[in-house]
C-alpha cells in the first residue's frame, strides 16, 4: 500500500529481456517475456530496504528482486503483461520511487494501491502563473470515477482533479502543480503526448460495487 508522495527520484539505467537472464523451462516456448529492470535510487535511500520488498516505480508496484545497496541500486522483474498495461518502464529515464508504507507512517496523499488503472495521454503541461497546469486525457472506462477535486494517481503522484470534461474519446482532466511538486518528481519531463500511469481513488472502486452488486434478495443471488 501507498500514498502517492514521492519519496524518491529514481532512473531507468538499463532494460533486459527477462528472457535472456532466465533458464528455458517447460511451458516458457513462445510466451511473452517481460523486462529485467535496473533502477538507480538516490543516495542511501535502500538502506531499509530489502529483497522481496514493494517499491512503486512511476505508480506500479514492483518487488525488489535483487539489491546493491553499496551502489544504490536495485533490480525488478516486470511482466509482459504489466508492460502491456503500463507506460515508462520499459526504457531508461527518471521514474518517481515509493517504498510501500508502515502501519505507523502518515498518509500524506491518499490510499493508494500501486495498480496501474488505464494510461492517459498528455494533452498540455504548461506553466500558469507560479504553477504549472497538467492535462491528461483519461481512458473513457475510467471517467466515471474522475471527480471535481477529487483525487488521481498520476505516474505515482497523488494529485487533486481540477476540472474535468467528458469528451468523444475520453475524459480530460486539468491539474494544478505547484512548483515543488514538478522541481521534486519526474512530471517535470512530462510534455503533450507523453504517456502516464494513472489510479483512480481506492474508494471510488468500492462505491461502485456497492451500487452495482446485486442485491441478496434479487434473483440468481447467492
Amino acid at each position: 500500500m501507498f500514498t502517492g508522495i514521492v519519496t524518491g527520484l529514481g532512473r531507468i539505467a538499463a532494460v533486459h529481456d527477462l528472457k535472456s537472464s532466465l533458464p528455458d523451462g517447460p511451458g516458457t516456448g513462445a510466451a511473452p517475456y517481460g523486462k529485467r529492470v535496473a533502477v538507480e535510487a538516490p543516495a542511501g535511500y535502500l538502506d531499509d530496504v530489502g529483497i522481496g520488498d514493494s517499491i512503486a516505480l512511476n505508480g506500479a508496484c514492483m518487488t525488489v528482486a535483487a539489491l546493491d545497496a553499496v551502489h544504490n541500486e536495485f533490480t525488478v522483474d516486470i511482466s509482459a503483461e504489466s508492460l502491456d498495461k503500463t507506460a515508462g518502464l520499459a526504457e531508461p529515464g527518471p521514474v518517481n520511487l515509493e517504498k510501500a508504507l508502515h502501519a505507523h507512517d502518515r498518509l500524506g496523499g491518499h490510499i493508494v494501491a500501486g495498480h496501474v488503472d488505464g494510461v492517459g495521454s498528455v494533452t498540455r503541461f504548461a506553466p500558469t502563473g507560479e504553477s504549472w497546469e497538467l492535462r491528461i486525457l483519461a481512458p473513457r472506462a475510467l471517467g466515471k470515477y474522475l471527480a471535481y477535486k477529487g483525487s488521481i494517481t498520476v505516474n505515482g503522484v497523488s494529485l487533486t482533479v481540477n476540472s474535468i470534461a467528458d469528451l468523444q474519446d475520453g475524459t480530460e482532466i486539468s491539474i494544478n502543480l505547484i512548483p515543488h511538486t514538478v522541481q521534486n518528481t519526474a512530471l517535470r519531463v512530462l510534455a503533450a503526448g507523453s504517456r502516464v500511469n494513472l489510479e483512480i481513488d481506492l474508494i471510488a472502486r468500492y462505491v461502485e460495487r456497492m451500487l452495482t452488486a446485486p442485491s441478496p434478495h434479487q434473483k440468481g443471488s447467492v
